[in-house]
């Protein structure tokens, strides 16, 4: 995207990582504080959370690595738990209501946001793949890294939608979930007495090793923003990371959670608007002549960006006429069925997939870079 132009997708991709940070510290302390039957403020619960994220981020990448591949474990088993414990008390014959066009429109808008949450992930991506030796094969890389995202966040999701389901049949859980979602969660293990509560710290705890990768990437984000900051050491950037989203979820954490839940969502527009520029570059341009990965940061020798920056910014035009929020639809996603459809991704993606070409091969005829 150039050198400037990409310093817009680091600025959006550090308040992705920094706002996931701050569900994930409120979530944990919501869990933590459930388990404790409220015994334990969600405040201290967010403290915890926030001080074990810290002392695994500050200590680099070994522990990083170590605490990673195998934190998943107990997470698995803790859901595959929740499942025996809860899965009972999904409401699966609850019908569908509405005309067909609506009710697509609602799929689609879930299946948007589904996305949102994950591809989310995508630009943080190169900052754990460049540790890997050049021999690492690429489709190994890729085939690894898409079960490994989607299967979590497939059981994930599943989960969600079964708890809710039963929030409308069985009152306890509407109870809790009227409390937190964290609470909720726990109501799921209920029957199973103290090893319910065990398994709900261990819940808590597995929002620490999605913290960790968002904290980590964060802290090169405002490595790349500036030369002061590049030169500031990551662990000191580690620990302002933390401040800041722990920080937000003490001094929000009866509203702002509401407030990011609904802003993180727009965060899939332009990361797939990057993604699909990024691969247009790579495909179309870059196909025959590669990258100098040696001038990553020489602005003499980068795109301007002109090009990039004026795909990014129709297709954002794009995804906000055909946006589906809470707090703003547009006129084109007001069109579909009774309730809206969140069509931004694919509007937004599909305009700068289309402007992108021209703009660029203009870009390398006048200004040949």
């Amino acid at each position: 995207m150039g050198y400037y132009p990409s310093k817009i997708a680091c600025l959006l991709n550090i308040i992705i990582m920094l706002g996931y940070g701050m569900i994930d510290c409120l979530v944990g302390g919501q869990v933590l504080s459930a388990v404790a039957d409220g015994g334990l403020t969600v405040v201290v619960g967010i403290i915890i959370i926030a001080i074990i994220t810290w002392i695994v981020v500050v200590f680099g990448m070994a522990p990083f690595h170590v605490y990673e591949r195998w934190a998943w474990v107990p997470q698995l088993i803790a859901i595959f738990v929740l499942v025996g414990s809860a899965g009972p008390k999904f409401d699966t014959n609850i019908k569908t209501t509405g005309d067909p066009q609506t009710v697509n429109a609602n799929r689609l808008t879930f299946f948007s946001l589904c996305l949102s949450s994950s591809i989310a992930w995508a630009p943080a991506g190169a900052d754990f793949f460049v540790y890997f030796p050049p021999t690492t094969s690429k489709w190994k890389t890729f085939t690894l890294t898409l079960f490994g995202v989607g299967l979590a966040l497939s059981f994930a999701n599943l989960m969600g939608v079964g708890l809710a389901s039963g929030t409308l049949t069985n009152p306890s859980w509407a109870e809790a979930y009227d409390t937190s979602a964290g609470a909720l969660i726990i109501a799921g293990y209920d029957g199973l007495g103290g090893f319910g509560k065990f398994l709900g710290v261990l819940v808590a705890l597995g929002l620490i090793a999605n913290n960790i990768p968002g904290t980590y990437s964060a802290t090169l984000g405002f490595q790349i923003m500036g030369r002061h900051l590049g030169s500031l050491p990551r662990w000191f950037l580690s620990c302002i990371c933390v401040i800041i989203y722990t920080a937000c979820a003490l001094g929000g954490r009866n509203h702002l959670y509401d407030i990011f839940e609904n802003f993180l969502a727009l965060m899939g527009y332009w990361v797939t608007i990057y993604l699909t520029i990024a691969l247009e570059e790579h495909l179309i341009f870059r196909r025959t002549r590669g990258f100098d990965w040696d001038a990553w940061a020489d602005r003499s020798k980068l795109p301007l960006g002109l090009a990039a920056l004026a795909a990014f910014l129709i297709g954002w035009a794009g995804a906000i006429v055909c946006m589906d929020q809470i707090w703003y639809v547009g006129p084109i996603a007001r069109m579909v069925g009774s309730d809206g459809a969140d069509l931004g991704i694919w509007v937004g993606v599909s305009w700068a997939m289309l402007v992108f070409p021209p703009l660029r091969w203009l870009e390398l005829q006048k200004i040949g870079r």
